[in-house]
């Protein structure tokens, strides 16, 4: 059976879409974007997946972001292989800590924003003004957020205006904020933040940057249950990518495998982790 054509042709809203393919959504189908559906009664109550660390750190350059494999549902693992950093555009990159379902929709939505805007202005959106769209996407999740089902993403990517790398942060409410040199968001949070301020320096290369976000990521694990480490015995190791001139690549399985094994050996004989100098 055929399907039968809309009367009048398409709706009014595709006429002149515009540059934002999440108002061309909201205005034709508002249920479809993240935040356009309520949930009644406690979001807690479900036991939804939650992905957790996340990190990055900037370098000459660039700039890198990792993030641990583990998903958690309450006390249980919900899933030890779960990603959760992904380009979102060719210069930049976008992951996600909190309800894991809500996150994932909205990077894919994110991201179709940035190709629907690069199609209809024919150039790519500043990474300013991409941290700001992110911002919009976040903040229309807020009825969600106020019900249990929050979703805070880190963004980071090169600047082709300034040729340096930079990273945003968000609130729930869709404040977004420039953090500088390094940062960290999700439960392992606090303890890979305080990794990064002792093992960050201004001269790092993408190598050492890379190696600061597995050390980061193995402190959170060692104090934060929900954070996963290096898994040596199933080959699960950290995403890390890196955003530079030439755009965003994601560091080979086998060459993460290898810094995560080497971190990994060194926590045998140092289990604090490598010392900074105390001057």
């Amino acid at each position: 059976m055929g399907f039968e054509p809309i009367s009048g042709g398409f709706p009014g809203v595709f006429a002149n879409p515009g540059s934002s393919f999440a108002e061309v959504l909201g205005a034709f189908s508002p249920e479809s974007l993240p935040g356009g559906r309520g949930v009644v009664g406690d979001a807690e109550k479900l036991n939804l997946a939650h992905a957790t660390t996340i990190v990055a750190v900037t370098f000459p350059g660039g700039v890198i972001m990792a993030g641990d494999r583990r998903a958690t549902a309450g006390n249980v693992i919900a899933q030890r292989d779960i990603e959760k950093v992904f380009p979102a555009d060719e210069y930049s990159a976008v992951a996600i800590a909190g309800t894991a379902g809500i996150g994932l929709e909205m990077t894919r939505l994110f991201q179709v924003e940035l190709e629907h805007y690069e199609k209809m202005e024919g150039r790519i959106m500043s990474l300013e003004g991409k941290a700001n769209r992110l911002a919009t996407l976040i903040r229309g999740n807020l009825g969600m957020a106020m019900q249990g089902l929050v979703v805070v993403p880190l963004f980071a990517g090169y600047d082709l205006q300034k040729s340096i790398g930079r990273i945003f942060s968000y609130d729930a409410a869709g404040g977004k904020y420039e953090e500088h040199d390094y940062h960290s968001i999700g439960s392992g949070s606090v303890f890979a933040r305080g990794a990064m301020k002792k093992l960050w320096r201004p001269d790092l290369s993408v190598e050492d940057a890379a190696v600061v976000c597995v050390q980061a990521l193995y402190d959170a694990a060692d104090d934060d249950s929900a954070t996963g480490g290096p898994d040596l015995t199933r080959k699960i190791f950290p995403v890390v990518a890196a955003i530079t001139d030439d755009g965003f690549r994601r560091l080979p399985e086998a060459e993460v495998g290898a810094l995560a094994e080497a971190v990994v050996a060194a926590r045998y004989t140092s289990p604090g982790g490598p010392n900074a100098p105390l001057r």
